[in-house]
């Protein structure tokens, strides 16, 4: 199981006592990248929010980043959101702190300590997003795509071994779409997993890839060789 990330097994998910996914099984494996698609309602969010622990798992089993779900205790689950960076696409920055203090907020949140040590990792993420040179800047001073950078190397901050996307693209016009994609496929290279909700049919089209849907309450993946319809997905 080192080799995989993510592995759900026979999972009932809820969204508070309604059934939204029945019966889901899937795997994202050490440095993969998958899609997951579907019409808004149809499950994507409440599996994200379970692979988070944001929402319990109450039937079947998963385990994410090698803690099982299932017996996870409350008190662990900083733990596992540690092995977890989110990119949202609202970016959800802190408006009123510079860029290196919107990464230092979330250091220092998660307990790092060594001034040093965060001062390096802070120009490492941002090196890693191509914005080694903004670090001083205001977010209200960059545009929505270099926000989105920022976001990532956020989520880049605690070595994480898992990126959850949802809808990174979704405030971007296609050439600035293409650079997150861009940094996004990049992070699997380095071995970290990256599982990505999107409505954007033309981003799956340029950058093709494993491509889970969420339709009528399952899980099932799309063959790379089948011609995708996307827009009855995506309504």
């Amino acid at each position: 199981m080192d080799n995989v990330t993510v592995d759900i097994r026979s999972a009932n998910i809820f969204q508070e006592d309604n059934l939204v996914l029945s019966d889901v099984n899937l795997t994202l494996g050490k440095g993969e990248f998958a899609y997951l698609i579907g019409r808004v309602g149809s499950g994507k969010t409440s599996l994200i929010k379970t692979i988070t622990a944001e929402i319990p798992l109450k039937d079947g089993n998963a385990v994410v980043c090698g803690f099982d779900l299932k017996k996870l205790k409350r008190k662990h689950i900083p733990k596992l959101r540690r092995k977890i960076g989110v990119v949202f696409q609202d970016f959800q920055l802190l408006t009123d702190r510079s860029v290196y203090n919107n990464l230092l907020f979330v250091l220092k949140a998660t307990g790092w300590k060594d001034k040093s040590a965060i001062k390096q990792r802070i120009a490492e993420v941002l090196d890693m997003v191509e914005l080694k040179f903004k670090d001083y800047k205001m977010p209200h001073q960059l545009s929505g795509g270099e926000q989105q950078r920022v976001v990532i190397a956020r989520a880049l901050l605690n070595y994480p071994d898992l990126i959850l996307a949802d809808e990174p693209t979704g405030n971007l016009d296609m050439e600035t779409s293409e650079g997150i994609m861009q940094i996004l496929h990049g992070l699997v290279s380095s071995g970290i997993s990256v599982m990505m909700a999107t409505h954007n049919t033309q981003i799956i089209k340029k950058f093709p890839a494993r491509t889970l849907k969420c339709e009528k309450g399952k899980v099932s993946e799309i063959e790379q060789s089948v011609e995708i319809d996307f827009e009855s997905l995506m309504e």
